[in-house]
């Protein structure tokens, strides 16, 4: 389910083995801090140098956390919900999730000391549930919380969230980083790859929030829990940094982000799809179907074209077996999302190791820009 403004009812799910997308996603800022940088960089600044308490955390990140109320509908006053932002540049630009002002009518941020600004929505991409809203503040309010790098976050590592769990304003909750490189559904038709998965506590309301590491530098925006009641189950999701660092920047310019896209749906290899394959090892992901007109149509990729029945179940045979990209290994799809979503953008070429009939070969594939998924 995702946390922010309206509770829906977007249970997340086990994310299956049919992908036709394929994202992408960031380098590390290098911008030094000042007035008009689109983002306070960590890195740059020897206040974030060293772990601080928990109670250093909060008091640090607290100026920089806002809320974000969301009205559906401006005819008669009906309140879309309670989400949750951080302060990205002194220019006024506000992080969110884009399914937290999604259809907004109207869209209002609060700050610590209770002042209230009507925001602008400036770009959403909800293929990463990221937006940007922007507010014409006193600059006082707007103080910029540091993006961090996500690439280096450990499981086990201890972070923290900020937010407005049911509307509660400014409530903070820490936990540790419980696994990395998730797959969760972005609720546009593809999956969000790189996903960090936490078991601090995120509630309806913490949407859009940043998740901190113990230097106060952001690696995270929290988007979603996977819960059966909608509320808090110790496991939640949030969106890494590193997506932000890159995608961000370019929703402030374009009002929006085009992603590569490859154009292939299929299925990991298990040990039994293995077996019946004739591999070696449980690892690559079969092509079933090539989109037509897709990148992967044009590089002359295949998909299955029969099955067989083994044991009583059928398996798809006849397609392609991806075993790398880009000389990086392959074990399952989730490799190659994460590979477009951190290094590729629509145009680049990238190189693709395939088995096919017993033998390997490289085919390249010049990535296009991805359809609407809706």
């Amino acid at each position: 389910m995702f946390v922010g403004g309206i509770i829906g009812a977007l249970v997340i799910a086990v994310i299956g083995v049919s992908v036709f997308s394929l994202p992408i996603e960031s380098s590390k800022p290098d911008i030094a801090i000042n007035d008009d940088a689109p983002v306070a960089v960590a890195q740059e600044s020897s206040l974030y140098s060293k772990d601080l308490s928990l109670i250093g955390i909060f008091e640090k990140s607290e100026s920089g956390v806002v809320r974000v109320n969301v009205q559906k509908s401006q005819a008669d006053d009906v309140a879309g919900g309670v989400g949750s932002g951080f302060v990205f540049d002194k220019m006024g630009h506000i992080i969110t999730n884009a399914h937290v002002i999604k259809d907004a009518q109207k869209v209002v941020v609060t700050f610590l000391d209770g002042r209230s600004y009507n925001a602008e929505i400036v770009g959403s991409d909800e293929f990463t549930d990221i937006a940007i809203i922007k507010v014409n503040a006193d600059l006082t309010l707007l103080q910029p919380l540091p993006i961090g790098d996500s690439s280096n976050l450990k499981v086990g590592e201890q972070i923290a969230a900020i937010g407005n769990p049911f509307g509660l304003s400014g409530s903070m909750t820490s936990g540790i980083v419980s696994q990395l490189g998730r797959l969760l559904p972005s609720g546009a038709g593809y999956s969000i790859p790189d996903v960090i998965q936490t078991d601090a506590a995120i509630n309806p309301g913490n949407s859009g929030g940043p998740l901190l590491n113990m230097r106060g530098e952001i690696v995270g925006i929290n988007t979603a829990i996977q819960s059966a009641t909608g509320e808090f189950t110790g496991v939640g999701f949030s969106v890494p940094s590193q997506t932000v660092a890159k995608i961000a920047p370019i929703l402030i310019e374009d009002g929006e982000y085009s992603h590569p896209w490859i154009g292939i749906s299929g299925r990991d290899i298990d040990p039994d799809m293995a077996s019946v394959l004739n591999l070696k090892d449980a690892v690559g992901f079969l092509v079933i179907t090539v989109v037509e007109d897709s990148p992967a149509f044009e590089a002359g990729l295949i998909g299955t074209s029969k099955t067989i029945e083994v044991e009583g179940v059928s398996y798809p045979i006849g397609g392609d077996v991806i075993l790398s990209v880009d000389e990086i290994e392959v074990r399952k799809i989730d490799d190659i999302l994460i590979h477009l979503q951190r290094a590729k953008t629509v145009g680049d070429e990238m190189v693709l190791e395939i088995l096919r009939d017993g033998r390997t070969t490289d085919v390249t594939i010049t990535l296009q820009e991805r359809p609407n998924g809706n």
